[in-house]
């Protein structure tokens, strides 16, 4: 039971970089009998109007809602199987359209993020060449600002490797912020694909799907090549003022 059920759904925007354990965030939410989870539906928009040569971008875009508006307003709408919370993963960099985070004034807004070189880092051992603006770090930051400006205060920001170091500790915050309840089911989750998964989870969520809970604290970071260095270094001091911003 949500905080103050009464006053209707918790729509929570979930705003994270890619390969920042936020399909493991989704999953966590997705364990509460009381959430429904959908899984970047912006995508679709994002692919067709830019026609990134992304991996299964055709079968994304034919499998989507591809137009901006009808996709924010089904995001205002009723949410699906009634339940009283809606968890919704967004990813910045996909926000290239004519919808932005101001948008959804009634979403409660939250921010993922994690070190640029290891995300970086975990692009290059799927041998994927990004760019920095694929990873959505300046984008999320002004999002961040935006929202703060708005409110008069910060949304909650949390880097992942706080998630791994203690998931309990740092999830009880981020409820509490979000004005929902605590609910111990976030800890772990069955492994296996589901129905929410976006249909891409089939390229990049193979270790996902093998999962029953949050992962170990990260190690050392990895060692990249040149070129990945770079990128990881113009999305430094983005990842560095978000990370002052964040609640851990």
């Amino acid at each position: 039971m949500t905080s103050d059920a009464d006053s209707g759904p918790v729509r929570i925007a979930m705003w994270s970089g890619p390969r920042n354990i936020s399909t493991a965030m989704m999953r966590s939410f997705g364990s509460r009998q009381d959430t429904f989870v959908t899984d970047e539906p912006f995508y679709g928009a994002f692919l067709r109007d830019t026609g990134e040569p992304q991996p299964m971008a055709e079968q994304i875009i034919a499998d989507m809602d591809c137009d901006w508006h009808s996709v924010t307003s089904s995001l205002k709408g009723p949410v699906p199987a009634e339940k009283p919370i809606w968890y919704q993963k967004h990813m910045p960099h996909q926000m290239t359209g004519p919808i932005s985070i101001s948008d959804f004034p009634d979403h409660r807004h939250a921010f993922l993020i994690r070190d640029p070189v290891r995300v970086v880092g975990s692009y290059a051992a799927k041998r994927v060449k990004v760019t920095p603006e694929d990873l959505g770090y300046e984008r999320q930051l002004r999002y961040v600002e935006e929202i703060a400006e708005k409110t008069g205060k910060l949304p909650f920001v949390v880097d992942s490797a706080a998630i791994l170091q203690n998931p309990g500790k740092v999830l009880k915050q981020l409820c509490q912020a979000l004005g929902i309840s605590w609910d111990p089911a976030m800890l772990g989750w069955t492994a296996g694909v589901r129905d929410t998964d976006g249909i891409w989870g089939s390229h990049w969520y193979n270790r996902v799907v093998e999962t029953t809970g949050f992962g170990r604290p990260p190690g050392p970071p990895p060692q990249l090549e040149e070129r990945d260095r770079k990128v990881a270094e113009n999305c430094r001091d983005y990842y560095d003022k978000l990370l002052e911003y964040s609640f851990i």
